[in-house]
């Protein structure tokens, strides 16, 4: 995968790309990504989100 701060809408390769943590997809050169970095047990968490929809979906969760 590639560095979670990088600008994953600028030619990312599918094979290379983050996947949605709800749907599962790819994402891939999407302006609508969205990521949640958050701390614990004292390292770096990430999840990647295809859109605000599904980022509201598991926020909810």
């Amino acid at each position: 995968m590639v560095d979670p701060t990088s600008d994953h809408h600028e030619d990312i390769d599918e094979e290379e790309a983050p996947n949605c943590e709800v749907c599962g997809d790819a994402i891939v050169n999407e302006v609508t990504h969205r990521v949640t970095t958050w701390i614990a047990d004292d390292s770096v968490q990430t999840v990647h989100f295809c859109d605000e929809d599904c980022k509201a979906e598991w926020d909810e969760s």
